[in-house]
């Protein structure tokens, strides 16, 4: 009987340090739930105290309607401009002490200046949301910042550069085989590029800079050999393909040719997957939100920023209205079928980012469009 009662409590012992050691492993994934339950409803009462949550933008409001719509308590006040007047405004602002706006979502040229003036908070530490923490829902599993420190600028959307556009009625585009192409006798003078100098017009030369298959004697070549023209205006640009004075434009305004030849004009833009071997361009301009440091109404940031990243809230990011294209969220775990077929990212395409510090440090492309042009 002895022996038996040694056996069963060799045996009792350890059963119970197994499930001692089941009840340690499950209970902090418990408290691990019930803490960001906790947090969260913690966040968003103090939000709804503070009643208001103030966005200095660009681009469309429709997103922010369905924001507005889950928390009516949380007043989304927008302050509109384009990207220069809104960094300017912003900045003037901090410098009188005034600190207004919660969150801002521009492009990557103007968050760069913001965050080189130290006037935001990073990111991360006020994410709750497990889905939204989870980097695994994102393009390449991970998510994607455009400063230095991987931190304070979140680029949320990205879809393909589409930067070739031409006359049908005097370019057969089926003979071009990749950009090299243009460097052909019979396209010498007839290409026109933005100038990277003005807003907006950087993208193409920064995909061809950054690109390891061209870089800068490939731009070198495109100037000296296909005699590239620089332009400042974009609907120039446009005119200037139909009227076949230059029939090839390298634009980073694609919308432009699309709404001319909706208008009848021999315009049209090449599918940038057309030449995938050369690489494609992935864009983010305009896509990108941070949260403003000294936020007036920070919980109600707070909550705004993890709605606009979760799957919600990125499926109303992606959401096309009346007047707004629509945007291809970084997000892979959202239906994209819905999206026009210029905004959709392909399996297998091989991508180069035109975002991050390396992207938005412009020296190196100033300095050779500054040679280029003596």
């Amino acid at each position: 009987m002895i022996g038996a009662h040694m056996m069963a409590k060799k045996f009792a012992l350890p059963a119970i340090s197994l499930c001692l050691s089941l009840a340690v492993a499950i209970a902090p994934l418990g408290a691990a739930e019930t803490n960001w339950e906790t947090e969260w409803a913690r966040t968003v009462k103090a939000a709804e105290q503070e009643g208001q949550v103030v966005i200095y933008k660009i681009s469309g409001d429709t997103e922010w309607q369905s924001f507005q719509k889950k928390y009516p308590k949380i007043k989304v006040t927008v302050v509109h401009g384009n990207a220069a007047q809104i960094q300017q405004r912003l900045l003037a602002e901090r410098r009188a002490g005034k600190y207004l706006a919660d969150l801002i979502r521009l492009g990557g040229g103007t968050t760069t200046v913001l965050f080189k003036a130290k006037a935001l908070d990073p990111i991360a530490p006020n994410l709750v949301l497990p889905e939204v923490r989870d980097p695994s829902n994102w393009l390449e599993g991970k998510h994607h910042y455009n400063d230095a420190e991987n931190q304070y600028v979140f680029a949320y959307a990205a879809w393909p550069l589409h930067l070739l556009g031409y006359n049908p009625q005097l370019v057969d585009v089926s003979s071009l085989r990749g950009y090299a192409d243009l460097l052909e006798p019979r396209w010498k003078g007839k290409i026109t590029i933005k100038d990277p100098r003005e807003p907006g017009g950087g993208s193409p030369l920064l995909f061809l800079y950054h690109n390891p298959q061209f870089g800068p004697e490939f731009i070198k070549k495109l100037f000296n050999v296909a005699g590239l023209t620089f332009i400042r205006d974009e609907r120039q640009q446009t005119d200037w393909i139909a009227s076949g004075k230059f029939p090839i434009a390298l634009t980073a305004k694609a919308t432009e040719v699309e709404e001319a030849k909706k208008k009848g004009l021999p315009v049209d833009m090449l599918d940038a997957h057309v030449f995938k071997n050369d690489g494609v361009g992935l864009e983010s301009g305009g896509t990108m939100i941070a949260l403003a440091n000294k936020a007036p109404h920070p919980h109600a940031a707070k909550v705004l920023i993890n709605w606009f990243l979760s799957r919600e809230g990125q499926t109303a990011v992606q959401r096309t209205g009346p007047d707004e294209p629509g945007v291809n969220s970084l997000r892979e775990d959202i239906p994209k079928d819905h999206l026009p077929r210029a905004l959709q990212r392909q399996k297998g395409a091989k991508y180069i980012r035109l975002w991050g510090p390396e992207v938005w440090d412009r020296t190196g492309i100033r300095d050779l469009v500054a040679e280029l042009t003596k």
